[in-house]
């Protein structure tokens, strides 16, 4: 925030930042047989909460793992859902909410740059487009499994 005003105050244009919100069936949590110390989770929380790129994702996997063993899977998707967090903020998308067996992507107004030929040549009839005031794709992953989830929509982003 501070960066921001000093930039701003430099007569370099910011970019508000896109207020995402991911609304994904999956699980994710830090369990407390994992960590028990409240303290230690929310330090862990706000570690996660701080990443922005892949090195701070993997230098947050390295310190929970050096203390306190292999993740369970819950943390595992807490985890994704921050890097898909950071991928989903480059594209200007404000919301990832799954559908049945699908996800949709909702973009903020006039900021849709993808590809969309490149789209379609990856993913064929498993991605929808509607366009509006929030453009939107829909695509189909399939499947109700939490991996594949996390998994699929991370690909998308990239």
């Amino acid at each position: 925030m501070l960066d921001e005003v000093v930039k701003e105050m430099k007569g370099i244009k910011v970019e508000p930042e896109v207020e995402l919100q991911i609304d994904l069936n999956v699980t994710s949590y830090i369990p407390d047989e994992y960590i028990q110390d409240a303290n230690q989770k929310i330090e862990i929380y706000q570690n996660i909460a701080l990443c922005k790129n892949e090195e701070d994702i993997q230098n947050v996997i390295d310190e929970i793992i050096d203390r306190f063993g292999n993740m369970p899977s819950e943390l595992e998707n807490l985890i994704d859902i921050a890097r898909i967090k950071y991928l989903a903020k480059r594209l200007k998308i404000s919301k990832i909410a799954s559908k049945k067996t699908a996800v949709v992507f909702t973009f903020e107004p006039n900021q849709f740059e993808l590809d969309l030929n490149e789209l379609i040549k990856k993913y064929g009839n498993k991605i929808k487009f509607s366009a509006g005031i929030k453009p939107m794709i829909t695509l189909e992953i399939g499947s109700n499994n939490e991996r594949q989830i996390l998994n699929d929509v991370t690909e998308f982003l990239r």
